[in-house]
């Protein structure tokens, strides 16, 4: 299968916690823990095209 106009694989490492964290909101959101990463990182990039770039607690994370 040709990947190149089609979805990408990339491996991913979380922690547990985050990993635990994901899965619950996943169900909660009737996805699965790859369709809710997906989801949230989609987000994420409509965001920032919007202007309204990074979190509040990504800001804060990267001034540190």
């Amino acid at each position: 299968m040709d990947n190149s106009k089609g979805k990408k694989q990339i491996p991913l490492r979380l922690s547990a916690k985050l990993w635990e964290e994901i899965s619950q909101w996943a169900e909660e959101e009737f996805r699965s823990v790859n369709g809710q990463i997906e989801y949230l990182l989609s987000d994420c990039v409509k965001d920032r095209k919007k202007g309204r770039g990074p979190a509040p607690s990504a800001k804060k994370e990267k001034d540190e």
